[in-house]
């Protein structure tokens, strides 16, 4: 990780791995406009997070790939 946004990049990741959220609630939560802090679009690229369909709508769950940075950064519980 060597961009200035990582570290908020691998907040976002550890949230969604306590429990999948609402594809809603990311947004709304992590939307920002300054155009430098592209957390969310980072997670995405990166591979750490994925928008899912289910029965209760789009939810966002953390990838293999985000497990695996959680573990090798100590926050993966």
């Amino acid at each position: 990780m060597t961009e200035a946004a990582d570290p908020l990049v691998l907040d976002l990741v550890e949230w969604i791995a306590r429990a999948p959220r609402p594809y809603a609630e990311v947004i709304e939560t992590w939307r920002t406009s300054c155009p430098r802090l592209t957390i969310w679009e980072d997670a995405v690229d990166r591979g750490y997070v994925a928008r899912r369909p289910t029965a209760e709508g789009l939810r966002v769950t953390v990838t293999e790939c985000g497990e695996k940075l959680l573990r090798e950064q100590g926050r993966f519980a």
